[in-house]
């Protein structure tokens, strides 16, 4: 059973997530939130498997509320999937940055919801490669901020740096695969491993990694 809090200002949509997850088999909804610091203070007690954070919100939003919770080690094993009006919306960056492991958009289709809440709980990320190529390439124009290299990253192999900059531009093992001219297998062992050394929460995170290291 996985618990999911539901965190969103607006009463409608914390009502249509809430009817859709309870009517699913496999979910529980362990709470709703209306703004940040309540989805912070009932993470922390409640202790759900993952949290669905709207962005904008009264009181702290979904980037702080997310960003609490993933740096304190009491709650940081909780999954967060971001929800979003906008594809492009420039703060869903930062959201990943703060340890989010991906976004849905609040127009997904009920059946993909309720899969990629599924997939974030059991550890993947909800990035496809097409979502992340275009989130690449938004940020690459928009985002202002310096970037500074891992502090990992010298400990990664050339091969493994060279599999990393591929993941940040979205690309799927397989794909990584037929670019580096390996197996699928030997091409998720080397995500694997560059994931353990860089200590990256998931396949989100590294994309973020790769971005702020220059590899995109």
């Amino acid at each position: 059973m996985i618990s999911v809090l539901i965190a969103d200002d607006q009463d409608l949509v914390r009502m249509g997530l809430r009817s859709l997850l309870e009517h699913a088999e496999g979910f529980d909804v362990a709470g709703e939130a209306a703004d940040g610091l309540t989805a912070v203070e009932l993470t922390r007690r409640l202790r759900p498997d993952l949290v669905l954070m709207d962005i904008r919100m009264p009181g702290i939003d979904g980037l702080t509320a997310t960003e609490r919770l993933l740096s304190d080690p009491a709650t940081s094993a909780t999954r967060i999937l971001v929800l979003t009006t906008f594809e492009h919306d420039e703060y869903v960056f930062q959201a990943l940055r703060h340890g989010a492991s991906g976004f849905l958009l609040k127009n997904t289709p009920p059946r993909e919801l309720l899969d990629a809440i599924a997939t974030v709980a059991d550890g993947g990320s909800l990035l496809s490669p097409s979502v992340t190529r275009t989130l690449i390439r938004e940020f690459t124009e928009l985002a202002r901020a310096p970037r500074s290299p891992h502090p990992r990253l010298a400990d990664l192999t050339t091969r493994e740096r060279e599999v990393m900059a591929l993941v940040g531009r979205g690309l799927s093992n397989e794909e990584i695969a037929e670019e580096l001219v390996v197996s699928p297998a030997t091409a998720r062992t080397h995500v694997s491993r560059a994931m353990v050394k860089l200590a990256a929460r998931d396949r989100a995170q590294m994309v973020v990694f790769a971005y702020q290291s220059g590899l995109v």
